[in-house]
C-alpha cells in the first residue's frame, strides 16, 4: 500500500463484527470505538462517523448492544455502548463465519499463486 494507505471498503457485515469485537473489551463511546478499530487494524480500517453511528443504532435495534449516557475521560457527556449477552452470541457466530471465509480465501489465493 502507499504511504497514504488506500481506502478499504467494508464488506457487508464487516463493520458490525468490528464493533462487536471492539466492545468485547468493555463499554466504549463511538470515538473510542473508531480509534480502537483504526489502531488495532494498524490504520488500515478508518471508520467514518457517517458509517459508525448508523451501525451502532442498527446493532442496538437488534439487541446486540445497549447504550447509556455517561461522561467520557475528557469530561464530556457521551453515549457509551456495551455488548449484550445476545451480542456476545452473535459475535461468536460472526467470528466463526469470518474465520471460514478467511480460510477459504487464503486457500483460493494460494492455489492461484501456485498455478501461475
Amino acid at each position: 500500500m502507499t504511504k497514504q494507505r488506500d481506502r478499504i471498503e467494508f464488506l457487508q457485515g464487516t463493520l458490525d463484527i468490528l464493533i462487536l469485537r471492539s466492545l468485547q473489551r468493555g463499554p466504549a463511546h463511538g470515538h473510542a470505538l473508531a480509534k480502537h478499530i483504526k489502531q488495532t487494524s494498524e490504520e488500515v480500517f478508518h471508520v467514518e462517523t457517517g458509517s459508525l453511528y448508523p451501525a451502532l443504532h442498527r446493532l442496538e435495534a437488534k439487541g446486540w448492544i445497549a447504550a447509556t449516557w455517561d461522561q467520557s475521560d475528557k469530561g464530556k457527556r457521551a453515549r457509551f455502548y456495551r455488548l449484550t449477552p445476545s451480542g456476545r452470541k452473535q459475535l461468536a457466530v460472526e467470528q466463526s463465519k469470518w474465520e471460514s471465509f478467511s480460510r477459504a480465501m487464503s486457500l483460493i489465493l494460494k492455489t492461484t499463486d501456485q498455478e501461475g
